[in-house]
């Protein structure tokens, strides 16, 4: 916490379906006597979406929704646009909820306290004062999976339109209560003086978004919620119980549908899935600019983490947490990549040139690699460190796994190790290259 700046964090840990322990480190105010506890709220960014997937699903089970009908059917004050030449589809909940709908605007800025706040439809339509892309749709409904925080925000719309109550309300009702989670709302702006909240603080632990103390979300449905470890841990449970059993907090039939993956992308509806068998996990990270969360769930075990923080470095402490938990709990499915000492001699020769993403690759092989590693072309040469991969202009360092697999260290894919595998033919020549990572391949043709 101290080398990253983050000064407080909260982290439960389940075991065996039981919150295990949950516990504050740190302090809500940087260089104030203000302890973080157990129920000290903090900004979550997308791990909202978990949120509002939930929320989505236990309304389905109620009979107010319908994840595979057109969303036109519930929408009032919005109308969904156009789709791509050819695209004539109706776009359904399912599609929103695991980000195949195909619509732009990946995520939103934060917002100063003192600055004006958009209203949902201006938010919608990019106008003034939101600061974001009109929401268009940019790849056919159900053919690629592109993250988008916008597409949460018309699962915000359909919500409010089809039960005639805000989102905060409706979540609260069937959402909070529920589960038992005592201190959450998703609020675009808690009032100043809210008791037993994390205030924000920039990547020197310094305070940020002042005077208030921390910044406006109005984006409610993709990361608006606040909300505190002891919480998020009820959440976790509670979806994971409902995977494994009849009688949670939703119907067995949606959790398992919630816990599958959607074609062709890493998504369930709402959480990412990763790993396999026993080590299956649902999980998702939250990332505004001043707070950094997590959390995880053992679909099989009902072991889990949750972690939050209120620093611009979260993400970065979040990850140690996440290892040395994994490492201590002995936890299956971790997704790090041992190193050593690999003898690659008269191969790094072989393996440098020019490479091409292939064109005619099914976007389904992709996963999330679709999005989230653009680069069209890649070049390797050697380094002082063995190999070097360039792409769009940077430069990163590789590191051996095997004589002809390597890892990018510093590379973020979500749920992995972005890895690069050499394909080394009978002849000896290497003809491509296939990138690992994010629930997905791609492969690149040596030019």
């Amino acid at each position: 916490m101290a080398r990253g700046g983050v000064p407080g964090a909260a982290i439960a840990i389940l075991q065996d379906g039981r919150i295990d322990r949950v516990a504050g480190y740190g302090v809500r105010i940087a260089g104030q006597a203000a302890p973080v506890g157990p129920d000290t709220l903090f900004s979550v960014g997308s791990v909202s979406k978990v949120a509002t997937a939930a929320l989505c699903l236990k309304l389905v089970a109620l009979g107010h929704l319908d994840l595979d009908r057109s969303i036109d059917r519930w929408l009032k004050r919005w109308r969904v646009p156009a789709g791509v030449a050819g695209d004539s589809a109706g776009i359904t909940l399912r599609m929103l909820l695991s980000h195949t709908a195909g619509f732009n605007v990946h995520g939103f800025q934060d917002i100063a306290p003192d600055a004006p706040m958009p209203t949902l439809v201006q938010t919608l339509d990019g106008a003034a004062p939101a600061v974001n892309k009109p929401l268009a749709r940019i790849d056919a409904a159900g053919t690629r999976s592109r993250y988008s925080g916008g597409g949460y925000m018309i699962v915000q719309a359909v919500i409010e339109d089809a039960l005639g109550a805000s989102f905060g309300a409706v979540a609260r009702r069937h959402l909070f209560v529920p589960l038992d989670m005592k201190r959450s709302r998703f609020d675009a702006a808690p009032a100043a003086g809210t008791a037993d909240i994390a205030h924000a603080h920039d990547g020197d632990g310094k305070a940020a978004a002042l005077p208030r103390g921390w910044q406006s979300f109005p984006e409610l449905a993709p990361s608006g919620l606040w909300t505190s470890a002891n919480d998020l841990a009820r959440l976790v449970l509670g979806l994971g119980a409902s995977y494994r059993a009849p009688g949670g907090f939703l119907p067995q039939e949606l959790a398992v549908d919630m816990m599958t993956a959607v074609s062709p992308g890493p998504f369930g509806l709402g959480p990412r899935l990763a790993s396999e068998g026993a080590a299956r996990i649902f999980h998702h990270a939250g990332a505004n600019d001043s707070y950094k969360a997590y959390i995880e769930g053992n679909l099989a075990t009902g072991d889990g983490l949750v972690i939050v923080t209120n620093g611009a470095n979260g993400d970065v402490l979040g990850d140690e947490i996440r290892n040395a938990v994994s490492d201590a709990l002995s936890w299956p499915g971790d997704w790090s990549v041992r190193t050593g000492p690999i003898a690659t001699a008269g191969l790094i020769e072989s393996f440098t040139g020019s490479y091409k993403r292939r064109a005619d690759q099914n976007r389904k092989l992709a996963g999330l690699l679709d999005t989230v590693f653009s680069a069209e072309s890649l070049e390797i040469a050697p380094s002082a460190k063995g190999l070097q991969m360039t792409a769009k202009g940077k430069s990163r360092d590789l590191v051996a796994v095997t004589s002809n697999r390597f890892v990018v260290p510093d590379a973020y894919i979500p749920a992995g190790t972005l890895q690069l595998l050499f394909d080394r033919g009978a002849d000896r020549s290497v003809q491509g290259l296939t990138v690992i990572g994010g629930g997905g391949v791609l492969l690149f043709d040596r030019a």
